[in-house]
């Protein structure tokens, strides 16, 4: 799972998102220092050369590249230019300071490229400088979601259009600074400490509410990165995650970064040592399984399966509590959902062992008897797949006396009259391996079903006597009232 969060956080740029190559700067336009205090600016990225900007001599200063300088005065120039990039810029007007935008972008690729490289060793007050830079750029009010604008609930964002930020083109060379930053070889992590703090953590946690999935993916990354490298911020971060998932589940319902987040904590449950401490118990009873309420789990449900199932595996004990926790927040008319928890469920049941199993099996196959006969097919058919598992089906072949009685009216109402061919199929190949099982047990179970058909009818027989009894009198009393009117 680290490997894989790696990889993502470190891809390159599709043809979509492609940044441009930093452009070659002559001697006399190489690079330059911004003057003036105006921070409106341009929108995003258009293809943009040095020869084609009009030059505005009032606002900038040129400076000379990295590499065209002593060594002995890089080290001020770098300052000078991460002052350049301190500049922020309004990119909601392609218009506005195009050619200072540009500059900046081109500066920043040039820091990028240096730190990469490792040519120029960091002493701690470039680096105080360079985290003050990242700051003023990644730190900042996220613009407002499309819900805030309209005011509407907001509807499935797997439909939504997705959030292009239009300072991207900036901040993503500003990511890949700090991202460099974080796990270069010689970043001294005492230095690094009293910058990568507390309150940093704190705001990074924040940005993953940002609606640009490009740069929750360099956030996720990022902030794996630290937790993996500074051990002294390992229970804070869980924490702080902690704390944004109680406002998601129990206030909001609304956080853009949920399955980020999660994605972090499925590494980080990887890598969970045996014993498991009661933090991390107390974690999933109070955190992860509540995060099955929200409305919108569909969003997020790939990423959370894996961590609940993580814990499940690294200790089958738990398995109890998992299953009675997503079955206390089992869906009653979001069909959508109760597949996903029926998918969940059976992974669970994959790492469960029989002694777990026969403590929830009855309130469990109560639930999965309830699902059996849904008049949405794929709940249905969701459902009727468990039998495919050989696992799960060598658990309720175990159980069959109990579990059998509780779905066998299920299975039968739906060979009856269920409206949807295939569920039936299914239903039949279900019923036919029971009876392959246990013909004894199956035969009991046909004899009961068939006793509670036959009461049931002679109660609706007598139900429907009782209504006739009840109109005939209704009627008498009518027609007398008629009578003593006349």
């Amino acid at each position: 799972m680290l490997n894989k969060i790696m990889k993502r956080g470190q891809r390159k740029s599709s043809k979509s998102e492609a940044i441009e190559a930093p452009i070659s700067l002559s001697s006399s336009a190489s690079s330059v220092t911004v003057n003036h205090a105006s921070r409106l600016a341009s929108a995003t990225p258009q293809h943009v050369t040095l020869a084609n900007i009009p030059l505005n001599p009032g606002t900038v200063d040129v400076l000379p590249t990295l590499r065209d300088v002593p060594l002995s005065d890089r080290h001020n120039l770098f300052i000078r230019k991460l002052q350049i990039c301190g500049f922020l810029f309004d990119f909601t007007d392609p218009t506005k300071s195009v050619r200072e935008k540009e500059i900046k972008r081109q500066t920043l690729a040039e820091l990028v490229d240096l730190v990469q490289s490792g040519s120029c060793k960091m002493n701690e007050v470039m680096q105080e400088e360079l985290m003050k830079m990242i700051s003023v750029n990644i730190f900042r009010c996220l613009p407002p979601a499309a819900h805030e604008n309209t005011g509407s609930e907001g509807g499935d964002p797997e439909e939504d259009e997705m959030f292009m930020d239009p300072s991207w083109p900036h901040l993503q060379f500003v990511y890949d600074l700090l991202l460099k930053y974080v796990v270069s070889s010689e970043t001294d992590t005492k230095i690094a400490k009293k910058y990568l703090d507390h309150s940093f953590v704190l705001k990074l946690l924040d940005l993953f509410d940002s609606e640009d999935m490009r740069e929750r993916e360099y956030l996720k990354t990022i902030l794996h990165r630290i937790y993996g490298r500074f051990m002294v911020h390992r229970p804070f971060i869980r924490n702080a995650i902690n704390n944004i998932f109680y406002q998601f589940i129990f206030e909001t319902e609304r956080y853009n970064g949920i399955g980020e987040l999660l994605e972090i904590l499925g590494s980080i449950i990887n890598g969970f040592a045996l014993p498991m401490k009661e933090e991390h118990k107390l974690f999933l009873v109070r955190a992860l399984i509540p995060l099955h309420k929200p409305k919108c789990i569909s969003s997020y449900h790939q990423q959370l399966s894996y961590c609940i199932t993580q814990f499940v595996e690294k200790d089958y004990r738990l398995a109890d509590t998992v299953i009675r926790g997503v079955l206390k927040f089992w869906p009653v008319t979001n069909c959508g959902k109760e597949v996903l928890f029926l998918g969940e469920l059976e992974e669970i049941l994959e790492f469960t062992q029989s002694a777990e199993f026969q403590r929830c099996m009855v309130p469990l196959f109560r639930h999965i008897g309830r699902s059996l006969t849904s008049s949405h097919f794929q709940v249905a058919e969701r459902a009727l797949f468990w039998w495919n598992n050989e696992h799960v089906v060598s658990l309720i072949a175990e159980n069959r006396s109990v579990i059998l009685p509780i779905i066998f009216d299920a299975l039968e109402k739906n060979i009856r009259g269920h409206w949807n061919q295939a569920i039936i199929g299914l239903s039949s190949n279900v019923r036919r391996m029971f009876l392959e099982m246990d013909p004894e047990l199956f035969e009991e179970c046909q004899m009961q079903h068939d006793e509670n058909q036959a009461r049931a009818g002679e109660l609706e027989h007598n139900r429907e006597l009782t209504w006739k009894k009840l109109e005939e009198v209704a009627s008498q009393v009518t027609g007398e009232e008629s009578m003593i009117l006349i």
